[in-house]
């Protein structure tokens, strides 16, 4: 079976087919959060980690954490996680790159588009994946698809649970023009994402926050897998 052939089979469980026997790995269903906790911690600060202050997020807020690239490169205690990604985002957030480690949390502003994430299982270290924005009349719309590992209280000495942005895709949409009544009903994107070595499949998710063109959060969602034979 050729590679192509393993990554399409990895997407069937995107397609919104109530007659498939596997997971489903969505966030239909799942609540919208009322707020994004980012932490960032620079790769040279490996007692950031650690850090038993480290905040947490209360009931409702989703936890997303960046490593951010370090001064001495490969050299730097947490590289292995390190992505330039987080540079983008400090960048988009108006923040400055941590010397040691720095959190900020953005409230939801409801009344913005829908989005919809799914995913299916990882085949030669890639992963498919699926964004679906409703985004109406208004905007224009910045989205941001994160795929996540989920980390336990814990891991590699970590005090709190994390999820650790492994990698990131930003959907072409041109929303800064008037869209169709078509596009204003549903944008769609399909993508393999490459899994980076190190990160277990078993603890991948998704996530998908929208910002408007004022940079306020105005959508999320994020992924969770439901068992098989549950699918709607």
């Amino acid at each position: 079976m050729t590679a192509t052939r393993m990554l399409l089979l990895g997407l069937l469980p995107l397609l919104p087919c109530a007659a498939l026997a596997q997971s489903a790995c969505t966030s239909d269903g799942v609540p919208q959060p009322v707020a994004v906790l980012e932490r960032f911690i620079n790769a040279d600060c490996d007692s950031c980690w650690r850090d038993k202050a480290t905040p947490e997020p209360a009931k409702g807020v989703l936890a997303l954490d960046w490593i951010v690239p370090g001064s001495r490169g490969e050299d730097a205690p947490l590289s292995t996680g390190a992505t330039n990604d987080a540079l983008l985002r400090l960048k988009a957030l108006s923040r400055a790159v941590p010397t040691q480690a720095d959190a900020r949390r953005t409230a939801l502003n409801p009344g913005g588009p829908r989005v919809r994430v799914a995913h299916g299982e990882t085949i030669n270290d890639y992963i498919g994946t699926s964004v679906t924005l409703s985004p109406g009349a208004g905007g224009p719309w910045n989205t941001w698809l994160l795929l996540v590992e989920e980390l336990p209280v814990g891991a590699e000495g970590s005090p709190v649970a994390r999820r650790l942005v492994r990698n990131v895709f930003q959907p072409p949409w041109d929303t800064t023009r008037s869209l169709t009544r078509a596009e204003q009903r549903r944008l769609h994107e399909t993508r393999a994402m490459q899994v980076p070595e190190g990160a277990r499949p078993s603890r991948l998710s998704l996530v998908a926050v929208v910002h408007d063109a004022r940079g306020r959060i105005r959508a999320i969602a994020h992924t969770v897998c439901k068992p098989e034979g549950r699918q709607g």
